[in-house]
């Protein structure tokens, strides 16, 4: 294996930082006093930056100011955060976390989904605040049967999504930039057509500039006043103050969201609503599924160490090992 000095920007798993300084050599930027300073002495030197800790921007600036950065290993499936095609101008790879967190992802979309159709976390809060004894049974709910799901990009996870949703007997349709020939799901080339079509619509597209509140006032507007609107991918695809405008006046039915625009921070206007499933980015948030992701940042940086192709480059930035060549 290769001298590869790897740095951390924030802090992130306890695992991530183990085993990669059990191999290479590891600097904690957030530990230092003065970044600064330590930019000025040790930036020359790495050629490799683990992201793990949130989405902090990663632009072609930040970039530059490590001039041998060949490799950026991130945590995580999405990567809006990076500028994936600086880094390709660059000679820099990017790698992700594809794969290791799609069950847990669709696993938490479908819990979120049920638990906002049909008001779950409202039905507890009435008993835990003794209501039931003192007013009777809780009001009925609407009701999964019968609905159609669209789904806001047929990824690998949006394809996970659809495999539950099947399972509970509902029908699935889809939209993202293309039909896909191996897929049984109705495809629908304009959103606005989906959402009319749909009485659930799950977002779960990439982030970045070109989805940007892509889930808009027309888009709920054509969801309905029956409608449920999941988001369990960024906070940045849906508009926040068009959604709240759309379930205060009933616009649209419910919504239930694992993602906000600027996390932590959650819109006091949201938490007010009683129409909302509010969880706070859970969705691959389990032990066995933040562990393989952790290890899967270590395996590409180890890989690209040893010479070797990364696991997980993502599409923009294909391998060029510094040392030979690559796909």
């Amino acid at each position: 294996m290769k001298s590869l000095d790897v740095v951390m920007p924030a802090k992130g798993m306890d695992l991530i930082e183990e085993q990669i300084s059990a191999r290479l050599p590891l600097h904690r930027l957030w530990l230092e006093p003065n970044p600064d300073l330590w930019l000025a002495e040790w930036a020359p030197r790495i050629r490799a930056i683990a992201m793990t800790g949130g989405h902090a921007p990663l632009d072609e600036a930040y970039m530059r100011q490590y001039p041998k950065l060949e490799i950026i290993s991130s945590f995580g499936v999405g990567y809006d955060n990076i500028d994936a095609k600086a880094a390709a101008r660059l000679g820099v790879t990017v790698t992700n976390t594809p794969g290791v967190l799609d069950d847990e992802v669709a696993d938490t979309t479908l819990g979120l989904m049920i638990m906002t159709v049909r008001q779950l976390p409202q039905s507890e809060r009435y008993l835990r605040e003794g209501q039931w004894t003192a007013n009777g049974a809780f009001p009925l709910s609407p009701s999964l049967r019968g609905r159609t799901v669209g789904i806001l990009g047929l990824g690998r996870i949006g394809k996970a999504i659809a495999t539950r949703v099947n399972a509970f007997g509902l029908d699935v349709v889809y939209h993202g930039r293309h039909a896909q020939a191996d897929v049984p799901y109705r495809y629908y080339s304009s959103l606005i057509d989906m959402a009319k079509a749909s009485d659930v619509l799950i977002v779960v597209a990439p982030g970045g500039p070109g989805t940007r509140h892509i889930i808009n006032a027309e888009v709920l507007q054509a969801l309905g006043p029956d409608g449920v609107l999941i988001n369990v991918a960024r906070g940045s695809l849906v508009d926040e103050k068009a959604l709240i405008e759309a379930l205060r006046n009933k616009t649209i039915l419910a919504a239930g969201l694992d993602v906000f625009e600027n996390e932590p921070s959650v819109p006091q206007e949201l938490i007010a609503l009683e129409n909302t499933v509010l969880l706070p980015h859970v969705g691959s948030a389990s032990v066995k599924t933040r562990r393989a992701m952790a290890e899967c940042v270590v395996s590409n940086l180890f890989a690209w160490a040893d010479g070797k192709p990364p696991l997980t480059p993502v599409p923009e930035t294909p391998w060029r090992g510094r040392w030979g060549k690559g796909g």
